[in-house]
């Protein structure tokens, strides 16, 4: 017999109706539980407070042995069964305290049975039990590589090898109606559905329509606990006492050192804040734990400490997906041995691990019932420590940084054997993982933070943050900017670059000259930028910024404008408009080139390029009676 796949689980009166795709058959198989009945948990012994709201909502009541997460201590509840399930948060209410009445009826039976959406059983009798399919071969290698993980922290290996293992189990081929799925979809997002809702623990119709990873984040989590028989502790508790603030301090960047650089080495942290959380034990219950010798194990610079005696349940969660990732599937995807098949599904996974894990921190800030101030701040706090303490090593070492910025940390002209001294002391002492992800052959970092551009060694640009390539500049102002570092493309010493910036200036002189000639097409020359604002209130205002000098003629002329649409406009010589001084008009009421105001758009151009070049030492002027640019110093 064929494995079934546990695709649904839906309430059907006051019953629990599972639903499986059969594979020998190509049939949606279905076994309904009228034992299992929605509830919730309450203090125990009952108050008589709470005694008189059992009473009032006709609840069965037992009791239930749970692990308290943050006292460790093996508690006694009572647990509140209930007819309906659609009245489990409301009647949960009537009590003082009552936990995990927010868990659907329906996943609360996959939870507290051990089963997974997604994967795969053999149906026996009222039973299912769980096959695995990992290949002998895989195993064993699984085995090998986390064997010291496996010896030193027994916890992640466990949920290591638990989501490994659903990883590797099939993935069948059917309808994607019979998913609810009532569309055409691809393979990979066929294969993603299957791997988020096993990681995730999501029916297969939810884990493809609810792209919310801080849902995904919390059924891995209460998956665990449930497993676990450890108490879901409510959105409260889970605070620490502390109040949610709207933002905690986030991650550090040290301020650039504007210039041109040559072999510039940029060192990347590998999954900074999901290190940061698995390897300094960052949980719910270890952030400020009530152990007095843990006080000791400060949390630097923000007043928190975590605790020693026990490994965090979200540390160990984040550090076995992360570790899953890093370790397993990013190096198969550069495996030459492997299948097309699973290089296609190891690249999946990479993908959808990494977005989980890199959600791990956002969650902790704002998201209800995950939400913990004193872990957000842990994580960010730790953060920023190893970005410093990296970036003293390598100051105090010759290594010369020039710029750090949450992650990455940018080194000039290092050589190879300091920059590997670097990567095996951050792993010593932070325990954490840091690598060279790019290397630029030139790099030139302008004043502003996140603004800079590089070449890498095949001569492809590499740009971040610069004013000329916002979504927002003119096509035309992209182009130019463009050609510009084309000529930088070959660059590998000063000699290369000495010659280039010749060529850049005639770029620009050149670019200038054809704005001068109004040679530039119209559509190339489109500002496209995005409403904050009612238009309607805007235009009473005395002087209008030129978005909204923009929607204001498209009102006029019958087109409905809003807040936060769109408006795409031209500069032109200035004109009065309803009595008001207007530099804009909307692309289509621009009937000739002779409306443009070319020397506007030469000083935007300059503005422009001047964040780019200044640092290069290239400066350009825009009067018609000077030369386009002079030189300074080279550096």
């Amino acid at each position: 017999m064929e494995a079934w796949y546990l695709i649904d689980a839906q309430v059907e009166d006051d019953s629990v109706k599972l639903r499986f795709y059969d594979a020998s058959s190509e049939e949606i198989k279905e076994a309904k539980y009228s034992e299992y009945k929605p509830y919730f948990l309450i203090s125990y012994p009952l108050s008589e407070k709470d005694k008189t709201a059992v009473d009032r909502i006709l609840g069965q009541v037992s009791k239930i042995r749970k692990r308290d997460l943050f006292s460790n201590d093996v508690k006694t509840f009572a647990k509140i069964e209930i007819k309906n399930p659609k009245n489990v948060r409301k009647f949960s209410r009537i009590f003082e305290t009552a936990w995990e009445s927010e868990i659907e009826f329906s996943h609360g039976y996959v939870y507290d049975h051990n089963m997974v959406f997604g994967s795969q059983y053999l149906p026996k009798e009222k039973h299912f039990i769980a096959v695995s399919g990992v290949p002998v071969e895989r195993k064993n290698e699984f085995r090998r590589r986390f064997a010291a993980i496996e010896e030193n922290d027994p916890l992640k290996y466990g949920l290591l090898e638990g989501f490994f293992n659903l990883c590797y189990q099939p993935v069948p081929e059917f309808k994607p109606e019979k998913l609810g799925i009532n569309r055409k979809i691809d393979l990979e997002e066929y294969y993603l559905t299957f791997m988020t809702a096993r990681i995730a623990n999501l029916p297969l119709s939810e884990a493809y329509s609810n792209k919310h990873v801080s849902k995904w984040i919390k059924s891995i989590i209460y998956t665990h606990l449930r497993r676990n028989d450890i108490l879901i502790p409510t959105s409260k508790e889970l605070r620490r006492g502390s109040e949610l603030k709207p933002a905690v301090p986030g991650a550090l960047t040290i301020t650039p050192k504007s210039g041109t650089y040559f072999n510039t080495a940029v060192t990347d942290f590998e999954s900074l804040y999901p290190s940061c959380i698995d390897n300094y034990n960052l949980s719910y219950e270890t952030v400020d734990c009530e152990h007095d010798e843990c006080e000791t194990n400060a949390v630097p610079e923000v007043g928190h400490h975590v605790c020693t005696r026990r490994r965090g349940f979200y540390a160990v969660l984040v550090g076995a997906l992360k570790d899953l990732r890093i370790h397993w599937f990013k190096p198969l995807l550069k495996d030459p041995s492997i299948s097309e098949e699973e290089r296609f599904l190891a690249e999946i996974l990479t993908n959808l691990l990494k977005l989980i894990t890199v959600s791990s921190y956002g969650v902790t800030v704002r998201i209800h019932g995950l939400a913990s101030t004193p872990l957000a701040e842990s994580i960010t706090g730790y953060g920023r420590y190893a970005l410093q303490t990296t970036w003293n090593l390598a100051d105090e070492n010759g290594l010369h940084p020039i710029y750090g910025d949450t992650d990455s940390i940018f080194l000039d002209d290092a050589p190879k054997e300091k920059v590997e001294w670097l990567i095996r002391t951050v792993k010593e002492k932070l325990r954490l993982d840091l690598a060279v992800e790019k290397q630029y052959s030139l790099c030139v970092l302008s004043e502003a933070k996140k603004a800079y551009f590089g070449i890498l060694e095949n001569g492809t640009a590499d740009i971040k943050g610069l004013t000329v390539i916002k979504s927002n500049s003119p096509r035309f102002f992209m182009k130019t900017f463009q050609n510009c570092i084309r000529e930088l493309s070959h660059v590998k010493n000063r000699v290369d670059y000495k010659s280039a910036k010749k060529r850049i200036v005639a770029v620009v002189e050149n670019a200038v000259n054809i704005l001068r000639q109004r040679k530039v097409a119209l559509e190339d020359l489109v500002y496209s930028v995005k409403l904050w604002f009612d238009p309607g209130e805007k235009a009473m205002e005395e002087a209008l910024h030129q978005p909204y000098q923009c929607a204001v003629q498209l009102i006029d002329s019958g087109k409905k404008v809003g807040r936060r649409d769109t408006v795409s406009f031209i500069k032109v010589k200035p004109f009065t408009y309803e009595g008001k001084r207007f530099t804009v008009k909307p692309v289509e009421h621009v009937k000739s080139p002779s409306e443009i105001n070319v020397e506007d758009y030469i000083r935007n151009l300059k503005t422009a390029l001047d964040q780019t070049f200044g640092p290069m030492n290239i400066e350009f002027e825009t009067k018609r009676d000077m030369k386009l640019s002079k030189w300074l110093s080279n550096k």
